[in-house]
């Protein structure tokens, strides 16, 4: 009773000990070396397989007489019924229903079973192919002919239901039913299969005349040119060349303005060739380019050309081809006068005709069109029409006179107040050059800019001048160019250059002054650069070093000081050029030595201090001064910079998006030896106070 009384009435009144489930102790594998047979995989799954039990199916029912049958029947009907009572939308049921009432060859069943499939959904016709079908394959022919005409009456549009009709109807040797079957079909208009189906059946029975008759319907019907071509074709194919002529004239008039018809006049044209008329097919080519727009005609003058190499002479074609180009091209520019690339192509075709007048009536017309609006946007195509007009003239038509009044009027047309272009300054410069009137290019360059200033104009001038060997006309051009841009370094330097290859050393360092004290530099570090370089080459490493001060002032980046203290490495070297490298003194290498280390350790100083974050700099500079140790050889000393090196550490933080934090990704972080030390030190303050607190607290 006192069992009963613990145990818990949920477990039959047991107590859970007795119900625990005790599992066996697992061995312990004492021996772990491999065994001497091993065993696969694939021999596991095969044994798995080999001891697997067989399947359990259900003993095969033998029906001895007719009342097991009649009960067999019973049952299964029933479960089918059940079945579709449940589920009455799906198909395979009402299939699987039917083929076995058929398989019990009770055909009126099968038949019952199918029609009220049909009435669930009689708008599939796979339904009807099978209930069809099974007429079929138990030789209903009647029943069968009920089947399709009913399906393609509810059903017109399925193609597959009126293929399978006539081929029945083929195969029981019933033409005339299938060729009425056929007009039904028509009478619903398919597409072009069915329309060729058709036809190649009345071929199959060499009913010519009729299968003629249905090519007439098919292009009235379907009206597009792969049609007409299919028909002309079988009129040829019987020998029927003015039947198959005929066709092509009827296929002009109804579609000579379709999208198509290119196809068609090539197909017209290449059946008269066939057919040794030449002529005819060379009145089709040119009636076609005559009526087909432009950007459709690539195939048939190709057709054209191939036809007049084998048949004609060249000439004619190109006469023709120009004439119905130009008439194109006047269309179109008379349609919109302001597209020019409509405008290049007209005077592309005149030039490759030679007619000179032709061509510069052309071009005069193209260049009155001018862009509406002042913006340079809409003038920089209209431009190219001046530029390919004066170098036609001055190349081809060699009018040197009408060359000069074309660029005058072109520099006259363009608004310089709004904007200019200084490829048609530059181009009449040029143009004066070589007729070598050097006073005309001046000029013309002079008033370039004073009406439009450019970079490209003061170079060229100045290049100009200085292969004229006029040094005081290239300072008034740079000064020129100085005073419209101040801050451009490239002038700066330049005319730093002119100076300085003159051996004008003070006034080149006077330019790079001026330059330097400017409020506003385009790019000030190319000029530092230039300056920097200036001095050195002058061997002023006293100069230079002043430089690198004045520019460590203004900015104290990286590539800075690393300039810096490479420059104080090398500055023995680069003085002392004349002398053999290996006579340089060991003291004067150390002294470059010395200050160079003296430069790096003010960077790294510069950089802990006042910006501690930026440690990859750092350990840029430290690399720096590594390898400068290591190029002194004997003389420097690499352990000295080894341990400033810091530790690289491979680190994850999180990844910011507008939506939050999505994820980490990997970023390299250094570890210099003084935060290592740092750390250590914080850690000990905080075990020392932790160990005050608890005295205190004892």
């Amino acid at each position: 009773m006192a069992n009963a009384r613990e145990g818990d009435p949920n477990l039959g009144y047991l107590t859970k000990k007795e119900t625990e489930v005790k599992l066996p102790r697992p061995t312990r594998v004492k021996n772990k070396t491999a065994a001497p047979v091993q065993i696969t995989a694939e021999q596991i799954l095969r044994e798995a397989r080999e001891r697997q039990e067989a399947e359990i199916r259900p003993p095969k029912q033998k029906i001895t007489d007719s009342a097991e049958l009649g009960d067999y029947r019973l049952r299964k009907r029933k479960e089918y019924e059940d079945l579709i009572r449940r589920v009455r939308w799906n198909k395979s049921v009402w299939v699987k229903y039917a083929k076995w009432e058929e398989s019990q060859k009770d055909f009126a069943r099968s038949r019952s079973v199918w029609e009220r499939a049909l009435e669930v959904d009689y708008r599939d016709h796979t339904l009807w192919l099978k209930y069809a079908d099974f007429e079929m394959k138990n030789k209903f022919i009647n029943h069968a002919r009920n089947v399709w005409d009913r399906a393609t009456e509810l059903l017109p549009r399925v193609d597959q239901l009126w293929y399978k009709y006539i081929h029945m109807e083929v195969m029981l040797g019933n033409a005339a039913g299938a060729r009425q079957i056929y007009e039904r079909w028509m009478k619903w208009v398919p597409d072009q299969e069915g329309w060729l189906s058709y036809i190649k059946f009345e071929l199959r029975f060499n009913e010519i005349e009729r299968a003629r008759a249905i090519f007439n319907r098919f292009v009235e019907c379907h009206p597009n040119v792969t049609a007409w071509i299919r028909f002309a074709k079988f009129e040829m194919k019987n020998g029927e060349i003015a039947r198959a002529r005929d066709v092509y004239e009827r296929a002009v008039k109804k579609l000579g303005d379709d999208e198509e018809a290119e196809k068609l006049f090539v197909a017209f044209a290449e059946f008269e060739e066939r057919c040794k008329e030449t002529e005819r097919a060379r009145c089709i080519y040119k009636y076609a380019l005559d009526h087909i727009p432009k950007g459709r005609a690539e195939e048939i003058y190709k057709k054209f050309v191939a036809f007049e190499k084998q048949y004609g002479d060249r000439e004619g074609i190109e006469d023709a081809i120009v004439g119905k180009r130009r008439f194109q091209y006047e269309d179109e520019v008379r349609k919109n006068p302001f597209n020019y690339d409509v405008w290049f192509d007209y005077i592309r075709l005149e030039e490759s005709c030679g007619d000179k007048l032709r061509i510069e009536d052309v071009y005069e017309r193209a260049i009155a069109n001018i862009p509406p609006a002042q913006e340079k946007r809409y003038w920089q195509r209209y431009i190219y029409l001046w530029i390919n007009y004066v170098l036609y003239e001055e190349l081809d038509a060699q009018d040197i006179d009408r060359t000069r009044a074309i660029y005058d009027l072109c520099l006259k047309n363009i608004p310089h107040a709004k904007f200019s272009f200084a490829k048609i300054w530059l181009m009449a410069a040029q143009f004066e050059i070589r007729q070598l009137d050097i006073g005309r290019a001046r000029k013309i360059l002079g008033s370039a800019i004073g009406m439009a200033p450019k970079d490209k104009i003061f170079k060229k001038y100045i290049e100009i001048e200085l292969q004229l060997g006029n040094i005081e006309r290239c300072r008034t051009l740079y000064e020129k160019y100085l005073e419209w841009s101040p801050e451009n370094c490239y002038a700066w330097s330049k005319y730093a250059e002119l100076e300085r290859s003159l051996a004008e050393t003070e006034r080149a360092r006077a330019l790079f002054e001026l330059a330097i004290d400017q409020p506003a530099l385009d790019m000030p570090e190319l000029l530092w650069k230039a300056y920097i370089d200036f001095e050195i080459s002058e061997s002023e490493f006293g100069r230079t070093r002043a430089l690198y001060e004045r520019l460590l002032n203004r900015t104290k980046h990286l590539k800075v000081w690393i300039s810096y203290a490479k420059f104080e490495a090398s500055a023995t070297k680069e003085g002392i050029q004349e002398s053999d490298m290996s006579e340089i003194d060991s003291e004067q290498k150390r002294k470059c030595l010395e200050r160079a280390r003296a430069v790096y350790e003010r960077a790294l100083s510069h950089l802990r201090t006042t910006a501690p974050e930026l440690k990859e700099e750092r350990a840029m500079l430290l690399e720096e001064w590594l390898n400068m140790e290591s190029s002194f050889g004997q003389l420097g000393d690499v352990d000295l910079v080894r341990v400033k090196l810091p530790k690289k550490l491979k680190k994850r933080r999180h990844i910011e998006t507008e939506d939050g934090p999505s994820g980490y990704e990997e970023y390299i972080d250094y570890l210099f030896p003084e935060e290592t030390q740092t750390t250590n030190l914080k850690i000990l303050e905080a075990a020392l106070k932790w160990k005050k607190q608890k005295q205190s607290s004892d």
